[in-house]
């Protein structure tokens, strides 16, 4: 049975649910739900390049450094993903922006397979359909504590004078 066309339909909340057409009878009789959807919230790493193609066509590629939750005291561990598209409106919205820029872009993961049949290459990229500036919310700054708050510690910390004995003549 071949799938039906795609039909999204949104709940309340905003989330995406799942429909009949959405769903594909594989061949051993089991129903599946095929998915390839990638949202990314990162920063830019460097500028965007262009390329154009022998169809006539212009890639535009650029990878978004994204942080991984720490699994380890002190460590700061981030993937670099590459990313492209085809879209000249979504080129357009990467290319206005700066490295080090936050984005947040929408797509679906690609292999790409490149080279002679004897030397192939396997490139993992996500293609771009849409992206955006992703205004990050920074947290307000907490209130300094009291003059009372720490004062048992401060007073802890502060040197006391000690006597000091100068050596007998």
């Amino acid at each position: 049975m071949l799938p039906l066309s795609p039909e999204r339909r949104s709940s309340r909340s905003g989330l995406l649910l799942i429909v009949d057409s959405d769903l594909h009878q594989s061949t051993d009789r089991r129903t599946a739900v095929d998915r390839n959807e990638v949202l990314l919230v990162g920063r830019l790493s460097a500028a965007v390049e262009e390329h154009s193609l022998p169809s006539g066509d212009t890639v535009t590629k650029w990878r978004i450094i994204v942080r991984r939750r720490q699994h380890r005291k002190g460590a700061a561990l981030t993937d670099s993903i590459p990313c492209v598209t085809f879209d000249p409106e979504t080129a357009a919205i990467v290319r206005g922006l700066k490295p080090r820029d936050y984005v947040e872009v929408t797509g679906a993961f690609r292999c790409r397979v490149f080279g002679p049949s004897a030397a192939k290459i396997w490139r993992y990229e996500v293609e771009v359909s849409s992206a955006k500036p992703f205004e990050a919310e920074i947290p307000e700054p907490e209130a300094p504590p009291g003059p009372d708050d720490h004062s048992e510690i401060l007073r802890a910390l502060i040197p006391r004078q000690v006597a000091y004995l100068a050596p007998a003549s």
